[in-house]
């Protein structure tokens, strides 16, 4: 009916593998390739000298700590999550990168626990442990009834969106795709009979048409679309000309919300002809506690997003952002002067985009647009 909304939560990465995979019940091999680290868990330990021990092994809700709460007291209609990690026992480290996550298949309950209804999966450390790796890890969650979207054993099923009925005989449409500027390397693009990411070379407005004719082909009028976006940098505020024209023709074809992730950090949040573009949500789990060099992003800090659209055109309405903060690799709620910070960050950094961002009396963080 006119006038019903329908909220989803989004957050950006969610990292269960390396350390995160060595504190949980079932740990796979702890053996790195890094320049610096060779064993997961030091990763454990570093974290563990910032904020305290760890007790391992923990429960498959550790990692997602407060949020699980939050997200049954909000009681969204759809949860969408970005997976970057692979779930599987392969030790096939792709060749060329400097970082590799993978997480055991016995953990997946880890990961389940959030009961998320799509997993999105076009980023930079799906195909981490080869195809093999990736092959194991499409099959590990679709046994585990998980909806996925942005990567296949093909092009076709990479470029297949994940489809989420909803109140009233509606449906979320929920598109991935990750573009090179994130780092994924462009032989991990699907094709014709390989596995791999739905790959967008650069985001310019002939790949951004080519996004929508595909969600045009499948859209029906009372369907919400979502495009998941893996892209940009990691540190850093600025948002390229490019990025912003490629948000803004994926809108003005008929996409309601763009769901941009990569950064480990939140990037601005716009409000484009009445629709959601987060241009990065920061990571949400990761085991990055302890490493050091880029404090002044406050990467400890993590935000859950509640999005309220209207349910017949995807305009927003709400949106609603709940601040948390990684200790010992758990999400726990921060502090009052935390949420100040991000509040004045996320509010700074997203006036040139129309938006500001308020406090209620309970601390959520709200946005205000023009």
């Amino acid at each position: 009916m006119p006038g019903d909304t329908i909220t989803v939560s989004l957050c950006g990465d969610v990292m269960l593998g390396r350390g995160i995979d060595q504190i949980l019940p079932h740990p796979g091999d702890p053996a790195l390739e890094e320049s610096y680290i060779r064993d997961a868990c030091a990763y454990v330990e570093l974290a563990e000298a910032v904020n305290g021990p760890i007790p391992r092994p923990v429960d498959f809700c550790w990692p997602w700590g407060d949020a699980l709460r939050i997200l049954g007291e909000a009681a969204p209609d759809a949860r969408v999550v970005n997976l970057e990690t692979s779930v599987t026992r392969s030790d096939e480290f792709a060749p060329g990168k400097g970082v590799h996550y993978r997480m055991s298949p016995a953990n997946l309950p880890c990961l389940a626990a959030a009961h998320p209804d799509v997993c999105t999966l076009a980023n930079n450390h799906v195909l981490d442990f080869g195809q093999r790796g990736l092959e194991e890890t499409l099959g590990t969650l679709a046994g585990a009834g998980l909806r996925t979207a942005g990567a296949g054993r093909d092009a076709r099923t990479a470029q297949r969106p994940a489809i989420v009925p909803v109140q009233g005989n509606r449906r979320i449409l929920v598109f991935s795709c990750g573009t090179a500027s994130s780092g994924i390397p462009r032989d991990w693009a699907a094709k014709e009979k390989r596995v791999g990411v739905d790959f967008v070379a650069r985001p310019t407005p002939a790949a951004a048409d080519q996004v929508v004719e595909r969600v045009r082909q499948l859209k029906r009028p009372d369907d919400i679309a979502i495009v998941s976006i893996h892209w940009g940098a990691n540190w850093g505020y600025q948002i390229s000309h490019d990025e912003v024209g490629f948000a803004h023709t994926l809108v003005d074809g008929g996409i309601d919300v763009v769901h941009g992730h990569s950064s480990h950090h939140p990037r601005p949040v716009e409000v484009y002809r009445g629709k959601l573009v987060l241009y990065g949500c920061g990571d949400f789990i990761d085991d990055y506690e302890g490493i050091t060099g880029y404090e002044q992003y406050r990467d400890d800090l993590r935000l859950l997003y509640f999005a309220s659209l209207m349910a017949d055109t995807g305009t927003l309405t709400d949106l609603r952002m709940t601040a948390l903060q990684a200790r010992r690799m758990r999400l726990e709620r921060t502090s009052r002067e935390n949420r100040e910070w991000l509040r004045v960050t996320l509010d700074r950094i997203s006036r040139g985009f129309g938006s500001r961002v308020d406090s209620t009396h309970d601390g959520t963080l709200t946005l205000r647009w023009s």
